[in-house]
């Protein structure tokens, strides 16, 4: 029986890349108020510089691999000195606009009356910062306390700890095959894909419910994972 849901953050819980994109679009401006070199640097531009950086540092923690991808950007355009002060503009756009899914917050006060709920990251989006305070009995993020990302098996052990309660007991909630299915599944905890985009599911793969919206998950969890309520 399931007893305690834990949920992964960006593009599960909080609509992140409108944000990102946003904070991006800040930076950009305020290069291009620095510096007429920067007329030349796109919005793709600071894209492309953060999927870089992350293509080689993706186990490190977010802000540094933002702080990185920044990095190259301003170097387009030889704002290098002005690093750490747009990486405060990025940070404060991002989390000025980063917010839950219209559906999230109705859903989880449903499952609190079913369920001890938790919340566990990669990411640096804390809950007080982007609209989720209060939401969670637990709150665990990673490089906090020595804690690795996922997919490490540590992470979701660290899960259950926190969850006080046998892996077979732990939902794993999240949109990442890899990291929210797979890999919680292979720790012993049951796994639900959020599949927002309506992606065709990867051959081989089995999660345990799978649902388009926070709106059906008290559902699927009855029927798929067999949690009496």
């Amino acid at each position: 029986m399931v007893s305690v849901v834990v949920f992964d953050a960006d593009e599960t819980l909080l609509d992140l890349r409108p944000a990102v994109t946003s904070s991006l679009a800040a930076v950009l401006e305020e290069m291009r108020r620095l510096s007429p070199a920067a007329a030349t640097v796109s919005l793709a531009d600071l894209e492309a510089d953060w999927a870089a950086v992350w293509a080689v540092r993706s186990a490190a923690p977010v802000q540094e691999v933002r702080r990185a991808g920044l990095a190259l950007s301003l170097a387009r355009a030889g704002l290098d000195a002005e690093l750490d002060r747009i990486l405060e503009l990025f940070f404060a756009h991002r989390f000025a606009l980063t917010r839950p899914f219209p559906d999230v917050l109705p859903a989880l006060a449903e499952l609190r009356r079913h369920f001890v709920l938790g919340y566990a990251t990669n990411g640096n989006s804390r809950t007080e910062r982007c609209g989720l305070a209060g939401e969670f009995a637990f709150e665990l993020y990673a490089h906090e306390n020595g804690l690795p990302k996922k997919p490490a098996p540590e992470f979701y052990a660290a899960v259950v700890a926190a969850a006080g309660v046998p892996p077979s007991e732990v939902l794993y909630v999240g949109d990442s095959l890899d990291h929210d299915v797979i890999a919680p599944q292979r720790a012993g905890l049951r796994a639900v894909w959020l599949n927002r985009t309506g992606t065709i599911c990867r051959p081989g793969v089995m999660p345990d419910g799978e649902v388009s919206t926070m709106a059906e998950l008290l559902d699927v969890i009855d029927r798929s994972v067999r949690q009496p309520l």
